[in-house]
């Protein structure tokens, strides 16, 4: 089965303006599985380059890839030849003098580590950037079984799709397996998995929570740089997110540590040991879950430039979300885990400090109302698509 992806247009408008386009997501996101379909359209060249004898064709890539100047290439894991993007640069050179301009290569990568670099310094003004996340309440079906389905089992295709909730969940821990044991040691880096796997695990239990570097470092019997690196290569690696506090001139003490989430929903609750939702309304990472999820929904669909940020002052006034428009305008977003949209008196006192241009309680439930002068209470699906400035039906 195959699910539409909210980028797919989005690709297509990348590669009729630039000649290089990086679609970059998670390793098992959908990114091939996209790539080829719209490289299907065209008869593209796709190369797989984990493949070695797809990297051995590449041992003189310009004579290679000059055999397919008319048609679009299609680069899959290309961290595994960084040194082909001086030659991409050429190429895309030579094909402007000679009037191809656009639509020329479509770079796939599973981590902004190496590739955002090494494109952005080789490929700068020849390349655009697209994002792939996992799936977002936007792209699946319109009833609660569908958004629970989502929460639980993440956005990841196979995940999602998995013909039932323990197979779900043994795809999750395969999938864990397969970041620590492979995935990382193939960019380099020289990091034990069991202790990755650790740290990996402590941040699911502390979904949300602020850094605390130097206690996590005790806990694993590593320095507060270890840690920091660690985690460092968990955010490039597309797997976790730090959120930063924001940070105004208002004349308060600020919490000034970002706060930690990893990313897909469906993974927090593998690294739990969570199978199914009778066991996460239980769980004492339920809230957390919740609160994660929806960010995670909403980050992905954000407007272009639209900063996200989180406030919380040290008296307690805070506020989950805060989005900071291209504008200057604020836009406050309080998550509550239950039907009931009732912020907490600390949401109130914050947006008093701000003074957001729009707040919202984003809640578990799907009716949209106003909660009080400024602030109304709206379901995820529905909050999604106002970020993405489309309609969503409701069901």
């Amino acid at each position: 089965m195959l699910l539409p992806r909210l980028a797919d247009q989005a690709l297509r408008s990348a590669l009729a303006r630039q000649a290089a386009v990086a679609l970059i997501g998670p390793r098992q996101v959908g990114k091939t599985t996209l790539a080829r379909m719209l490289g299907a359209e065209g008869e593209a060249l796709y190369l797989d380059l984990e493949s070695q004898e797809d990297r051995d064709k590449l041992a003189n890539p310009r004579l290679y890839l000059e055999r397919f100047a008319d048609r679009l290439v299609i680069l899959d894991e290309i961290h595994r030849v960084p040194e082909l993007f001086q030659t991409l640069r050429g190429l895309i050179d030579q094909g402007r003098r000679e009037g191809r301009r656009v639509g020329r290569y479509l770079i796939l990568g599973s981590a902004s580590i190496d590739l955002l670099r090494q494109s952005g310094e080789t490929l700068a003004g020849r390349i655009a950037f697209v994002d792939l996340s996992p799936l977002t309440v936007l792209e699946i079906g319109s009833t609660r079984a569908d958004l629970d389905r989502l929460w639980l089992r993440g956005g990841f295709p196979d995940h999602y799709l998995a013909p039932d909730e323990s197979a779900s969940l043994s795809l999750r821990k395969d999938f864990i397996r397969t970041y620590l044991e492979r995935d990382v040691p193939a960019f380099g880096s020289r990091i034990p998995a069991e202790t990755l796997g650790r740290l990996w695990t402590m941040l699911a239990h502390r979904q949300g929570g602020l850094l605390n570097a130097s206690e996590l470092g005790r806990a694993l019997s590593v320095s507060t740089q270890t840690v920091t690196r660690y985690i460092d290569l968990l955010v490039d690696l597309l797997l976790v997110r730090r959120l930063r506090p924001y940070s105004a001139n208002i004349g308060k003490r600020l919490v000034k540590a970002p706060k930690v989430y990893v990313r897909d929903s469906g993974l927090v609750h593998a690294l739990l040991d969570i199978a199914d939702l009778d066991r996460l309304t239980g769980h004492p990472v339920f809230g957390a879950s919740w609160e994660g999820f929806v960010i995670e929904n909403l980050l992905s669909l954000l407007p272009h430039r639209t900063q996200p940020f989180f406030y919380r002052t040290a008296v307690g006034a805070e506020i989950d979300l805060l989005l900071e428009r291209p504008d200057g305008a604020l836009w406050a977003i309080e998550i509550k885990s239950g039907l009931s949209a009732k912020p907490r008196r600390g949401f109130y006192v914050a947006c008093e400090d701000l003074k957001p241009k729009q707040a919202f309680v984003v809640y578990a439930g799907e009716e949209r109302y106003p909660l009080a002068e400024g602030i109304e209470a709206i379901g995820v699906r529905e909050m999604a698509g106002l970020l993405a400035g489309r309609e969503t039906d409701q069901g």
